[in-house]
């Protein structure tokens, strides 16, 4: 296993770059460096195929597969290894540089359609990208749908009937709770002005590294920027770093970018250092990475004692709050409206959203769905689904950066990341009695002691599928959540 993780050094060294080159590339790099940066970019990732597939080091995995009395460790970093040389052989090293080109052209080109709200200024690029992932689906291939080859990339192990299953439990429990909510005028759907008012960047700057601290992140080994879509980028285990954003009003949405993010980061923080430079190192799936930041943010972050334990840094900092009790300040931060965007939509019908993308890639992959059809087909659904149409691009389809990226697959782990999360929440209490009074207390330590042990510490040493079972004893089960979301909501 030794000669493997010696073999394997320079390819984590080629991740670490292309790491770091797309967090500048979302940061701080300067609009004409794209060509440039798309040529460096392609070229890594091949030179990193070709180390992959080195004759040399396939044969060191070979041999290793047939070894008894593995460790869950090596055979963890064996199936990671595996997975990714049976997925790489596959497809051509013209087809790794033709996705890479089109990600960096196309990433750029839907930061000006999506200001200027024009899909069809990324309606070619997005086709391109549509024909390259379906020729990668066919070479990879797939047992029973298209789309699932994409999913696993993501998501190990998952597949269309998966989530047809959750989503059809899902879509109409979560419709039929945000009804009740509408009809009762309940005091969450009730406008709170505070998302009105404009706020001081700075100040809610600071406010953002205040609730780090209370949150107790490593600033040796994390920091946080901005950008215009937040995210998460780990160069290694002692260097990951988030972004947020500032609108200038609804302060809310900063705040949860922050943390939310700042859960991702959490998870590849609390890996057991022994992983560091391994295949393994980092969250097991997109799903369980999601089930950390949606725990943080939403389980954590929007309950009573978390309100009540940030509200006099909240009064400090957003001058037009000083007066705010805690009630209102919780009311607004659980503001439940079906609204436009994903990022900012609240905990009722953030899966709706999901459901609507998940829904257009499916037919994509299925040839069932056109590039040019999506807007149309994208504005109905969410009529259907949320009640209200868009009334341009920037509100509807071109709302997120996924599909520029090439990310197909991906939308549906932010949905897992949901359940996952009530179930975490779920047997967290059970095991800690003090769970609410420590949050309110700002005495994080059993709660980020939990899920070290229950989760960050194995890292990708088992699949997502494994690690819920062996952990939780459990699936990807929407009960937990939609239960959480009862309680919450209407028996509040």
């Amino acid at each position: 296993m030794n000669q493997i993780l010696d073999a394997y050094k320079p390819m984590w060294s080629i991740k670490h770059a292309v790491s770091l080159m797309g967090w500048d590339f979302e940061t701080f790099m300067p609009k004409e460096g794209t060509e440039e940066r798309g040529v460096a970019d392609s070229q890594l990732h091949m030179l990193h195929k070709d180390l992959l597939l080195n004759k040399e080091f396939t044969g060191l995995v070979e041999s290793a597969k047939k070894l008894d009395n593995l460790g869950d460790l090596e055979k963890g970093i064996l199936r990671v290894l595996d997975k990714e040389i049976t997925k790489q052989i596959k497809i051509p090293k013209e087809l790794t540089e033709a996705e890479s080109l089109v990600r960096i052209r196309g990433n750029m080109a839907w930061r000006e359609a999506r200001a200027k709200s024009d899909f069809k200024m990324f309606e070619p690029h997005l086709q391109k990208m549509i024909e390259i992932k379906k020729e990668i689906a066919a070479k990879w291939g797939y047992d029973n749908h298209p789309y699932d080859a994409l999913l696993d990339t993501f998501e190990e192990q998952l597949t269309v009937d998966d989530l047809d299953r959750i989503f059809g439990v899902l879509t109409p429990r979560i419709q039929k709770l945000l009804k009740k909510l509408v009809d009762s005028n309940s005091p969450f759907c009730k406008e709170n002005n505070l998302g009105r008012l404009k706020y001081d960047f700075k100040k809610v700057d600071k406010l953002n590294h205040d609730i780090l601290d209370l949150l107790q992140y490593d600033k040796r080994r994390f920091r946080m920027d901005t950008s215009t879509h937040p995210f998460t980028e780990t160069m290694g285990l002692n260097d990951v770093r988030i972004t947020t954003r500032y609108e200038g009003i609804d302060f809310k949405k900063s705040i949860f970018s922050t943390i939310h993010e700042g859960g991702h980061a959490l998870y590849n923080l609390q890996c057991d250092q022994s992983l560091s430079l391994t295949p393994i190192e980092g969250g097991s799936s997109l799903g369980l990475h999601e089930s950390q930041s949606r725990f943080w943010e939403n389980i954590v972050g929007r309950s009573l004692p978390f309100v009540k334990l940030i509200s006099p840094l909240i009064r400090k900092q957003v001058n037009f709050a000083s007066q705010t009790t805690d009630d209102e300040l919780y009311l607004y931060f659980n503001n439940v409206k079906a609204d436009y965007i994903r990022v900012d939509a609240d905990e009722v019908t953030y899966n709706l959203h999901i459901a609507i993308r998940y829904e257009i890639e499916k037919k994509i992959f299925e040839g069932n769905l056109n590039v040019s059809e999506i807007p149309e087909f994208w504005n109905d659904r969410m009529e259907q689904l949320l009640g209200v149409r868009p009334t341009m691009d920037s509100l509807g389809v071109l709302q997120d950066t996924h599909w520029s990226s090439g990310l197909f697959g991906y939308f549906p782990t932010y949905t897992l990341g949901n359940l996952v999360s009530a179930i975490i929440a779920s047997k967290m209490r059970k095991d800690m009695e003090s769970y609410e009074d420590d949050i309110e207390k700002g005495n994080f330590d059993p709660i980020r002691r939990w899920l070290r042990l229950k989760i960050h510490q194995y890292g990708s040493t088992y699949a997502p599928k494994v690690l819920l079972e062996n952990s939780l004893n459990e699936d990807y089960n929407p009960d937990y959540f939609i239960a959480y979301l009862e309680t919450k909501y209407l028996n509040s």
